[in-house]
Parts: C-alpha cells; structure tokens; sequence
C-alpha cells in the first residue's frame, strides 16, 4: 500500500497515511490524536528518520489512481514524546546528508555561498555555547532581525536548540515597528548584521530588556560611518561580532530537550486590521504544517530528484519562514535564498532556472510581476508551484500552466494556525478561484457567529476545529485576543468564505473588509480578480466606500500593466467588463487608476490604508 508521510521518525505501516508527528501534545488536549514516545535513541534514528522522510513520502507517480478523499480518510496524528526544532532540521541528517547544502545564497552580483546540513550544525551549536554564555537561556525571546541568507537559518536553529523563542523581524521595519515589537516581547537578544545595526542602537534605550547584539559580519555591505564606529565604541558589552569571536566556542552542544507545547516562535501578525499581534507557536507548529506543505507541493519531497525549493517571501513571514525553509530543512531539501533591495522578476527567474529550483511558492504580488516580464523557460525542473496570501484570477492561473508547466495550487491560513486549505493539482481538479479543500489532518468548516456549521454555499466564518497541532498557543500578553479568537472548540479566522458541494473552499474576504452595498453583501475579492482577468489590469484592490443612498460602493484602485496608459474611455472599459462577468452591483461604481497599491512587507493589499486614501481625499474636497 502506498504511505503519504510527512514525519520523518515513523515506521513504516500497510495502510494507506498521511501522517504527521507532533510532540508531546497534551492527551487530553489532543483526544483522538496517537501519542508516541520514540526518543529515547534519538541519534541511532537518523538514517531510518532520513530514509522514510524522503523515500516513503506518496509521490507523483505512486499518487495515480490515489484520490484527495482517500488520503483525507486514512490520515492521522501521531505524537511522539520530545520534538526540537533546531534538532529536527539538520541532526537527523548527518549520518547520510552531511554534506549536502543545506541554504545556497545567492547575491544581488551573482556572488554564491552555501552552507551544508554539517557545517549548520556545527556553527549552530557554536551559537548555542555563546547565547548560553551571554546569559540567554530557555524560553528567552530572541530576535532575528535579517533578510533571507545562511546567517537567518543558523540563528533560528540556534534559538529552537537552546529552548529561546525565535522572533523573525523584518529588515523593512523602522524603528517605531521595531521599538512595538521587541518591547512586546521582552526581547534578550538579537541577531542581525551591519546595515541593520544602526537601528538596533539607535532604540535601545527603549528596550531594557535587551542584554546582547549578535552581529554577523561576513556579508557586510555598509560601510561604517565614525557615526556608527562611535556608537559601538559606547555599546563595547552590548554587541558581539560572531566572527570575531566564534572560536572561542566548541561545536559540541546537547539541544535542550523540549516538548511539543514548549513555545519556540514569536511570529508578528501583519496588523492589517489593527496592532501587531504577536502569535505564539509552539515546537509541534513544524509538524502540524508539514500536510500543508506536502499536498500543494505535489507531495513534496518529491522522490528520484535533486531538490530545490525557493521563495521570494522573506522569512521573517510565516509563508517564507515555516511554508518553505523549515520543512525544507526538514526532510533534507536544499533551500535556495536572495535577498535584493528591489524585486526583479527576471533576475528571480533566471536565478531559479540557474539553481534548478523544483519548488516554489510565489505569493501573488511576485506572480503578477512574472506575468509582466520577459521570461525564460521554466518548465524543465519545476516540480510545484504554490500560491497563497491573495487570490489568483482565471488569466493568471492560465499563465502559470504556460510558463511552470504545472498548475499553481493556491492554499490559505494565517499566522494563527497556517496552512489549512489548499490544491493539489496531481490528485483533484483545481478550481480556478478556490482556495482547494482541507488540508488532511485539519478540520475547517464554515460556521456563524454562534460556532454553527453552515451548509453549502452559504457565507460565514472560515474556522478551525481545535485541538489541531498547527494552532498557536496563544497571543503573546494579550490573553482578551486569545479568547475572542475562538467561539468554543472554533477557531475562527475572521475570514468570510462558502463551501461548495465538492468540498472547495471559496474566500470572500476579511469579515471588516465585506461590502454592504444597497442590502447586498459583497466580497471585494471576486471584484479584484475579476479586474485581473482584464488585459490592461496588473494590479488592483477593493474596497468598500460611504455612500448616502446606497450605505457603501465599490470603489477599485487598479495599476495598469506599463505599456497601458490610463484613460476616461478604459475607465468605462473595465466597469462594463466588471459588470458583464458579475453582477451589476458589484461593479466599481468609482474607479481609481494609481502606481502602486499599498501592502504589507508580506503582499498582501492593505485595503483599510485604501479607504484612508478616499476619506482624505473626500475631506479635502470640502
């Protein structure tokens, strides 16, 4: 019988799997679910643990005649006892993968770097001597304030192995974001390099918490001003420089032995609809994402193939940080990393070409940016595409078969509990639109306000029956959030979407961003990929605005592809073209052509910075 795993530490069975290993989740908390203690030889594990995570994985070819409801039927969870992170990613490799590169970084020159699953494990244990002989220790919060490169991937396995909370930072934050977030959590140290230092100083008479500056660096790219070298100068016993002193530490060092509900991330809502939040995630997060990445991946890892996965997203981003690199390290797949001060959608797909990526997940806004550029042939090693944070219109979709040679299996979470949705295109249809169906292992329906499963078609909160090993632990210092996140064992997402009759799940939009509009409610998201599928449209984003008569209107922002110059005659164009293919309520009564969209560093729109630019724009008309 064939076995889908995604754990890389179970035997092997006859049945029909998917299966998951999680930790030391609670037997009372996780009912139903198999608790398994298999740690009690851990090392001797490795070459059985490599084995089934990359040889008895349910692949493509095994996959015909296997449907999406078989799968779904046969799945279950299996805990075991212990699970570390930073262990998980490259221990279980070194019997028979130590040599294998674990990051290859590639520069804005051309310049490449690389960093085996050996040498990770090595120079993370390194770092681990030396947080714990600054005075870190279990369950302090410590920072990654870096883009993607191998520094990221040693200084989050640092963390998980000393039992820290990992804390990823975007290096777009200003001092503000960062003063808010590293505050919040009490923060004890950071990693981080020399262009993002100066920050770091310059707040930290705001963060007294903050006992140590990790600097790396061998990729420096700022020149230090006497500025900078004075300020250094005055921080002598706050920041190191790791290459400076990282042989002072040996290589040897036992990982703190953590359980699955031991918290190992701090991960940083977007703050779309209000402040930051941050979502504690436990050890068990790797784990309960792992169905997630495997389906919409076409059953990642694949076998019989020299793998690489890429993405644009930064890994201070749950998609980049647990959707792409974790798992990656996890099943021993190499993961492919650039950091560029500019997006360059030729540059990234010559590049991919160039390291033969296999998988990929591209959020939209990078997709959109392809679909605009003079593109290579990409169809000879992709393997998967994935997609997720906004939806795709029809025209896009189509481009993706064209260029990859693959469908884009779209899928859908949030930093609460990710990856819950999702395509795979080598075992069920993908419906243009729809975000797929539940991920084997999670159980999302769509319910009301009262927590009531609602039946097909109709609209209503997309929700999570807990316990589920993916969910967060809690908001950190924010226990009146944790409680409104949930309507008894729901999980609710605060996303409004439908169930079809088929078991595709359809987004409609943010429950703050749904249009009311002469009694109908309308999602803005069918309108934005609706606007899409029109020649002249790269971009465009929906929002609802004051009307006297009929309460709210459509309103679209849209960004004309570059070779499209904006125009009354266009403007009409693309409101019959809206109208035509939907309905005439939910056409743009108002529509705006603008340069750029606002976005959060992630890419997902900001519709409520939207509606700020029309009321500003209403208020000085008067």
């Amino acid at each position: 019988m064939i076995s889908l795993r995604s754990s890389a530490s179970l035997a092997a069975t006859t049945r029909l799997s998917l299966r998951c290993v999680s930790t030391n989740i609670n037997k009372t908390l996780y009912r139903g679910y198999t608790s398994s203690n298999h740690n009690n030889n851990h090392n001797n594990n490795h070459k059985d643990a490599y084995a089934e995570s990359r040889h008895l994985t349910l692949n493509c070819n095994r996959a015909q005649g296997t449907d999406y409801k078989q799968i779904a039927n046969s799945f279950k969870w299996t805990i075991p006892e212990h699970f570390n992170i930073g262990s998980e990613i490259c221990d279980k490799h070194l019997l028979h993968s130590r040599d294998r590169n674990a990051v290859v970084y590639e520069d804005e020159e051309g310049r490449i770097e690389s960093i085996t699953f050996g040498q990770l494990h090595s120079e993370s244990n390194q770092l681990a001597n030396a947080l714990t002989s600054f005075g870190i220790a279990r369950g302090d919060r410590v920072g990654v304030l870096l883009s993607q490169g191998i520094e990221t991937a040693l200084s989050h396995t640092t963390n998980f192995r000393i039992g820290a909370i990992s804390i990823p930072l975007f290096t777009l934050f200003g001092p503000e974001a960062l003063v808010y977030r590293l505050s919040n959590a009490e923060v004890s140290a950071v990693f981080t390099d020399y262009d993002n230092l100066p920050k770091l100083l310059q707040i930290k008479p705001s963060l007294p918490h903050l006992k140590k500056i990790i600097v790396y660096s061998r990729n420096k790219s700022a020149t230090l001003s006497d500025p900078l070298l004075y300020q250094l100068s005055q921080y002598k016993d706050l920041v190191v420089v790791w290459e400076n002193v990282r042989n002072n530490f040996t290589n040897k060092f036992t990982p703190v032995k953590t359980s699955a509900e031991d918290p190992a991330l701090i991960i940083f809502t977007s703050g779309t609809t209000g402040n930051p939040k941050g979502c504690l995630h436990a050890h068990r997060v790797l784990i309960g994402h792992l169905p997630g990445v495997q389906l919409p991946q076409n059953f990642f890892p694949q076998e019989g193939k020299e793998l690489c996965f890429y993405t644009p997203a930064d890994w201070a981003w749950i998609g980049g940080l647990i959707d792409v690199l974790l798992p990656s390290l996890y099943y021993g797949v190499t993961v492919l990393a650039h950091r560029a001060t500019k997006f360059s959608a030729e540059r990234i797909a010559n590049m991919m070409v160039r390291h033969r990526v296999t998988s990929c997940f591209l959020p939209p806004t990078a997709l959109k940016m392809m679909r605009q550029a003079t593109m290579p042939a990409m169809n000879q090693h992709i393997l998967s595409v994935g997609s997720g944070g906004e939806s795709l219109g029809d025209q896009l979709l189509a481009w993706g078969v064209k260029t990859f040679g693959t469908p884009i299996n779209e899928f859908y979470g949030q930093t609460e509990a990710n990856l819950l949705v999702g395509n795979c295109s080598k075992i069920m249809p993908v419906k243009n639109g729809s975000m797929g169906k539940a991920i084997p292992g999670h159980r999302v329906h769509i319910v009301d306000e009262r927590g009531n499963e609602l039946p097909v078609g109709q609209v209503g909160n997309i929700a999570l029956r807990t316990p589920d090993p993916v969910v967060f632990l809690r908001y950190w210092n924010n226990d009146a959030a944790t409680k409104s996140k949930y309507i008894g064992q729901w999980l609710v997402t605060g996303d409004l979407g439908r169930v079809d009759e088929d078991g595709y799940f359809w987004y409609v939009g943010r429950d703050d961003d749904i249009i009311n509009s002469s009694g109908y409610r309308i999602g803005p998201c069918e309108i934005e990929n609706c606007l899409l599928n029109h020649p002249a449209v790269a971009m465009a984003g929906v929002v609802g605005v004051p009307d006297e008569l009929r309460g709210e209107v459509v309103k679209a922002y849209v960004v004309l592809r570059k070779e499209v110059q904006p125009s009354e005659k266009l403007r009409a164009e693309i409101q019959e073209f809206v109208k035509r293919n939907l309905a005439a309520h939910e056409y743009p009564r108002l529509l705006e052509f603008i340069d750029q969209l606002p976005m959060t560093t992630t890419g997902k729109i900001i519709r409520k910075d939207l509606r700020e630019m029309h009321a500003k724009q209403q208020s000085s008309k008067k």
